[in-house]
């Protein structure tokens, strides 16, 4: 996961201060020199760290960090407001205007993955009740409009497109007319990119710019290029004077320099973090969250709302009145173990827990492949097996193990872990009612 190296090491620079009791200038400056090479070891632009480190250690060693109680927790507080403040402070939004259609132009370099971020942006859009148009100008790069075609397809958006044999600034404006006669009004256009930047390609985009003069131009940059992807943000900037970024892939094994390092190298807002390859894994950047998350403090803002998108409000209360009635089934416990994969991977889950920083998960395996392994056991059940999963003996779990590709132990495992989350289950529907009933929600029901 993103930041994994760096929040790590930061996590055990805090741990030294907290040890200490009372910090004196001499503590906060070898702890900063520690920060700086963690930063440095994250890839995080020079210029950048020189001023992070300057403004912590000057807030650090003043008189109100020294004469505290807690002057760690003190530090830590510092270095969280100026890793927010390096990366924005505040969320920033796409600025729409009225006007209809609002046009958004998707650059970068080849390979960025601005195709796929230009359907996950549609597929936002369309969720909030925008009627987007995605635009295929990406006439170079072989199958990059089929490839659109099959993402607009998934998020259920039309696709506009003319074929690789006209220019992308002239398909762009016929793109236009149409949303206006079809009433889409959002447009997002995808262009190609190149595997480096030249002039032939600013030169088109330039081209495309002055042909619809969009509203908003989105750079699409790779999270794992590290300072790279910085001078390349530099020149789109220089060129097209962008409106915000969308980092890409900061679910992969990304050190998290470039998200530290291109808000304030170029000005410009990170807008939007991909998160996966799932279509509905693109989402909005928000500066404190990201922060309290490399701290190792979780991100419970994020969890909840990945949890009310994820958890059907109507299934969810059907499920509370089961739980209130004690008639948890193995139907139930599968729902709930889809919806929790449509969160996200369960490693992503974890770090947004507050106390389960990635140094806290260390030696744990935390893999995706269990819980498919738990849907293929309960879906090798009969109904009657689901409800009633008492009915379970030994030649039925033997039928089960055969059916879903695993053994018998596991099939075991999964009976016990059952039982234990219904107690508890039935545990809290008990405390609920002893409160009064229906007034208080489980955690991730509403």
């Amino acid at each position: 996961m993103a930041f994994e190296g760096l929040s790590g090491k930061l996590q055990e620079v805090f741990k030294k201060l907290k040890g200490k009791g009372k910090l004196n200038e001499k503590d906060i400056k070898e702890a900063m020199r520690e920060v700086k090479i963690a930063l440095l070891e994250a890839d995080v632009n020079f210029k950048v760290v020189k001023d992070f480190i300057n403004a912590v250690t000057e807030k650090a060693v003043g008189q109100e960090v020294m004469t505290s109680l807690t002057p760690a927790q003190q530090v830590i507080k510092i270095v969280n407001e100026e890793l927010t403040k390096l990366m924005g402070t505040t969320q920033s939004r796409i600025n729409f205007t009225g006007k209809a259609p609002f046009i958004i132009m998707m650059v970068g370099l080849q390979g960025a993955g601005k195709t796929t971020a230009s359907g996950k942006l549609s597929n936002m859009l369309k969720k909030q009740g925008k009627n987007p148009l995605l635009v295929a100008c990406d006439v170079y790069r072989p199958a990059a409009i089929k490839q659109l075609q099959v993402i607009g397809s998934n998020a259920n958006v039309p696709v506009f497109t003319m074929g690789d044999k006209v220019t992308p600034s002239d398909i762009a404006k016929a793109a236009l007319d149409y949303a206006k006669k079809n009433n889409n009004d959002v447009l997002i256009i995808d262009t190609a990119g190149r595997l480096h930047i030249d002039s032939e390609l600013m030169d088109e985009l330039v081209n495309i710019k002055k042909a619809v003069n969009p509203d908003e131009i989105l750079l699409v940059v790779d999270s794992m290029t590290g300072q790279d992807a910085v001078n390349v943000a530099s020149s789109f900037n220089e060129k097209l004077d962008i409106n915000g970024i969308i980092l890409t892939k900061l679910d992969g094994d990304t050190r998290g320099g470039a998200a530290l390092s291109i808000r304030a190298v170029t000005e410009k807002p990170i807008k939007f973090v991909g998160t996966g390859e799932k279509i509905n894994e693109l989402e909005p950047f928000y500066p404190d969250r990201m922060a309290s998350r490399i701290l190792g403090m979780g991100d419970v803002l994020s969890l909840i709302e990945k949890a009310q998108s994820a958890f059907d409000e109507k299934k969810a209360r059907e499920l509370e009145q089961k739980l209130l009635s004690k008639q948890f089934t193995f139907e139930d416990f599968l729902d709930q173990l889809q919806s929790i994969r449509n969160m996200g991977s369960i490693e992503q889950i974890f770090s947004m827990i507050p106390g389960l920083g990635n140094n806290k998960l260390k030696g744990l395996k935390i893999d995706d492949r269990d819980i498919k392994r738990i849907e293929a056991i309960i879906q090798s059940m009969t109904l009657e097996e689901r409800k009633n999963p008492s009915i379970i003996n030994g030649s039925r779990k033997k039928r089960i193990a055969k059916g879903s590709g695993t053994s018998i132990q596991q099939v075991n495992s999964l009976m016990k872990q059952f039982e234990e989350t219904r107690k508890m289950m039935r545990k809290f529907a008990d405390f609920d009612k002893d409160i009064k009933k229906g007034k208080m929600r489980l955690p991730f029901f509403k």
